[in-house]
């Protein structure tokens, strides 16, 4: 396939004409710099020309949660659309990509149809399921691939598309545009359960003398359950499962059919980032203040540059207002983590970062916080 990627920020456009990767994303540069040199893929600003000619046009833009009500912001996508449309001079199938609310293909199409009625076009809806830090991979060999689509026509040309990942023997599972969109939201507020369920399940064992590794484990194994995403830990953070799991509730509500599990999953992981915090306190004796605490990882998991929802976030805030000082340290985040946070220090690795500190905090599983002498650390901490 050839492939144009269309961007309104033209210093990013610009960075990626140069090979510089706007995120963090292992194995990416290799990917975009070998697809360039083959001329399959390009960068502009310039959205005409490039679905002028294209027989498929995915809608890749953000849906964060909206101010006020935490219902997914739109703005982006219908936007996309009414572009979209302007530049289109005959039949393709616009595929949405972003994680959209149930029924936002719907609106696309209203969109497509009323700027455009002299014109044929497909809609549908190819949500992904890609983790960062693993994209590539994931991409190349999904546990399948979910096409939404109303039409035979927008259904042929996304088969096509997906043609040869789908020789890969990789499912396509092709359904209506609303099952394919609910399928996005269902799948992450499912894996967000688990995460939530576990660490639940972390806080009683700590009370009774379990262990919880070993807990997971001895459920893990059983296949209807399944071992993935049962490591206890702080919290979800990230790009997709904090606004998701919010939208699903916001959507449920709007149609009168609450998801009680999934309100309860937002709460409890809400609660669990700020309460590691008052774990630390509690491990240095009931108080932090004037204490230096270390962070070694402050992106929300490892192989990615994300601090978005990041736990990190909400634990520094909690032990800065009780009065620590803090000293951070992470493989790719420090950049993206400066401007989110105020008034802390950042170490040029992870000894540095534990040099004269009281206590220290790990966040963020980074194989390189898996390997460290721990008797060094000790010789280096102040306690």
């Amino acid at each position: 396939h050839e492939v144009v990627c269309i961007d309104k920020d033209p210093e990013k456009i610009a960075a990626l004409n140069e090979g510089r990767m706007p995120i963090y994303e292992p194995g990416l540069d290799t990917l975009v710099a070998e697809n360039v040199r083959q001329k399959r893929l390009a960068f502009s600003t310039d959205l005409k020309p490039a679905v002028a000619q294209a027989q498929a046009v995915f809608i890749a833009v953000g849906t964060p949660s909206r101010r006020g009500d935490g219902f997914a912001d739109l703005s982006y996508v219908y936007a996309a659309a009414r572009e979209i449309a302007e530049a289109l001079t005959g039949y393709a199938v616009v595929v949405t990509k972003s994680t959209v609310p149930v029924g936002t293909g719907d609106e696309v199409e209203r969109i497509l149809r009323q700027a455009r009625p002299d014109l044929e076009v497909g809609v549908a809806s190819n949500p992904e399921f890609l983790r960062e830090g693993a994209a590539i991979g994931d991409f190349k060999r999904p546990d399948r691939i979910v096409i939404g689509a109303e039409d035979a026509r927008a259904a042929a040309v996304m088969q096509e598309v997906y043609r040869p990942l789908y020789l890969n023997a990789a499912p396509i599972l092709l359904t209506g545009r609303r099952t394919a969109e609910l399928t996005k939201y269902a799948a992450n507020a499912f894996l967000a359960t688990k995460i939530t369920f576990i660490n639940e399940i972390a806080d009683l064992c700590e009370q009774v003398g379990a262990n919880v590794q070993e807990v997971a484990r001895g459920i893990g194994l059983d296949n209807r359950i399944g071992a993935k995403f049962l490591h206890a830990g702080p919290g979800y953070g990230g790009s997709c499962f904090p606004k998701d799991t919010l939208a699903l509730v916001k959507t449920a509500q709007d149609y009168g059919t609450p998801v009680r599990i999934v309100e309860t999953v937002v709460a409890v992981n809400d609660q669990r980032k700020r309460a590691m915090a008052r774990k630390v306190i509690a491990a240095c004796g009931g108080s932090v203040r004037g204490k230096r605490v270390a962070l070694l990882g402050l992106t929300f998991k490892p192989n990615t540059d994300d601090m978005r929802d990041a736990p990190s976030l909400s634990i520094i805030a909690g032990l800065q207002d009780a009065g620590a000082e803090i000293v951070a340290y992470d493989p790719e985040g420090m950049e993206q983590a400066r401007p989110l946070l105020q008034g802390v220090a950042y170490a040029e690795d992870a000894y540095a970062c534990a040099e004269g500190a009281d206590a220290l905090v790990i966040v963020t599983e980074w194989n390189a916080f898996r390997a460290l002498d721990l008797a060094r650390l000790k010789a280096l901490m102040a306690a």
